[in-house]
């Protein structure tokens, strides 16, 4: 399956930004899906992840109240709501899905447990 992120830009601190992860197989409501970031200089990090049932889901604990991820498996996307963002966060963020059409309705949180990588949205957070 092919990934494609979308969504990123430049945003003043405290604004929004919502990301997109769109598909291109129609199977993409079966795949766990989630959402990385990395600064520059620093390593990948997780930030949210959902099953493919759209529940259970999961947010990086620095990230809870701030960031929510949510899933539309009619469309084939998955969305990373960003609000109140902050100088901090700017980052290319990644999204990452996991086939569970032969099993599994979890999420993942570590990298190396997911199949397939979209490119990459640039976020620039400006104070």
């Amino acid at each position: 399956v092919q990934l494609q992120a979308s969504g990123g830009g430049l945003v003043q601190a405290g604004g929004s930004l919502r990301l997109s992860c769109a598909a291109s197989d129609g199977t993409f409501s079966r795949y766990a899906t989630g959402w990385f970031r990395q600064a520059p200089g620093k390593e990948r990090e997780f930030v949210a992840a959902i099953s493919w049932r759209g529940s259970p889901r999961y947010h990086a604990n620095s990230l809870r109240g701030r960031f929510t991820i949510s899933r539309d498996n009619a469309k084939n996307t998955v969305d990373l709501q960003m609000n109140n963002l902050k100088p901090e966060d700017t980052a290319v963020y990644y999204c990452a899905a996991k086939d569970q059409r032969f099993g599994g309705s979890a999420y993942y949180t570590e990298a190396v447990q997911y199949d397939y990588w979209g490119q990459g949205t640039l976020v620039t957070v400006s104070s």
